[in-house]
């Protein structure tokens, strides 16, 4: 059992850091504000392989474990947390699941463009009413001789004004929940498929989120990823990396909010005095830096379960509720201690508190978490 980062991965945190300071932090506020998607930095982060971090370098990836891939989506956050809101998607939910569970066609098809950063992935499961219930699935796959007709509607789709390929999901069966679920691969240039437009979220700003239409499209058996009716599996096997990765993207922005904090705290002065010298302030500095603290220790645990574990449902729950709700906490704390500093628009930290709060809903709510977690635990 450890505490803290070995000598090289502080080393590659540190890589990330510097990347971080030179092209993704001077941009972040430019993002939110244009709400384009950043292409750009997409492409800068594929060159220093943050887009298949967990990928191997012979197939176009970074080749780090998920320890090291955390740590990279925790630095990237501090500085953006669209930018590893992207990246995360990426990684977990695409190529990942590209590279666990797509044929060798489909491996060799996508897996090096999407681990470069040529190409850029989407995962298309949400819809109106199949949210927190994700095996309701209302996208018919009909089957057509040996291929596929898919019908439906797909909702807060992210990535998906830049992704070159989505992975659909979509009922073979329907009526029988997750059991009747398979997942498809679904190019952004097939006939039938289209964006609306761009949504307009409070935070996490430029994370190119429309809602996805699928009218007749139609694919053939090469694009079944798997077999018919694991879909749901797939797609939790999947979330299970993407809420570790969420829960590291929480801690980035719950990080950024403190370290505001305590450089506010050192330079306002009241009464003659900096406020850091407040008890109250330093209370909530420390509440702060404690809570972020132990939600990085669950974070680096699920990590490191990912790496060694065929399942790590828990752990990567708990480092999900656990960092969301502490980078929300710093957050409003933050706001508090900066005060109309912090409150005016386009602050860093208005930013930051915008962007805290969907990390508790996207990838499932907190309260999904506090189901699967209790589940967990009375099972075991």
């Amino acid at each position: 059992m450890r505490f803290s980062p070995t000598a090289d991965e502080t080393a590659y945190q540190e890589t990330v850091r510097e990347f971080v300071q030179t092209v993704v932090g001077p941009r972040a506020a430019e993002v939110d504000r244009s709400n384009a998607f950043p292409r750009d930095i997409v492409d800068a982060a594929g060159r220093q392989g943050l887009m298949g971090a967990t990928i191997p370098t012979a197939e176009g990836g970074g080749g780090v474990d998920y320890v090291r891939y955390a740590l990279a989506i925790e630095e990237v956050s501090a500085g953006s947390a669209t930018v590893g809101a992207i990246l995360a998607v990426n990684n977990s939910l695409v190529v990942e699941l590209v590279a666990a569970f797509g044929s060798p066609a489909q491996r060799d098809h996508w897996l090096r463009p999407l681990a470069s950063g040529q190409s850029v992935g989407a995962f298309a499961l949400s819809e109106q009413d199949a949210g927190t219930d994700a095996a309701n699935q209302q996208t018919i796959a009909h089957q057509e001789g040996s291929g596929y007709r898919l019908c439906g509607r797909k909702v807060w789709v992210a990535n998906a004004v830049a992704a070159d390929v989505f992975v659909v999901f979509a009922a073979t069966t329907p009526g029988v929940g997750g059991r009747g679920v398979s997942a498809f691969l679904v190019p952004s240039t097939a006939r039938g498929l289209t964006l609306t437009d761009l949504n307009d979220a409070l935070g996490v700003r430029g994370l190119g989120v429309t809602d996805v239409l699928l009218d007749d499209v139609r694919v053939g058996p090469e694009a079944l990823i798997g077999t018919v009716g694991r879909g749901f599996d797939i797609a939790m096997r999947a979330l299970d990396g993407g809420r570790i990765a969420i829960g590291a993207q929480a801690l980035g922005i719950g990080r950024a909010a403190l370290d505001a904090a305590l450089s506010h705290a050192r330079a306002r002065t009241t009464f003659g005095r900096p406020i850091a010298e407040y008890q109250a302030i330093q209370w909530m500095l420390a509440d702060m830096a404690t809570e972020l603290d132990a939600a990085r220790m669950l974070v680096g645990k699920a990590a490191a379960a990912r790496d060694h574990q065929e399942r790590c449902t828990l752990e990567a729950s708990m480092a999900k509720l656990a960092a969301s709700e502490a980078a929300h906490r710093a957050a409003d704390t933050a706001m508090q201690i900066l005060a109309s500093a912090g409150y005016r628009r386009g602050s860093t930290v208005e930013r930051l508190f915008r962007d805290a709060r969907a990390t508790e809903i996207y990838q499932g709510t907190s309260e999904v978490q506090r189901l699967i977690i209790a589940s967990k635990v009375l099972s075991s």
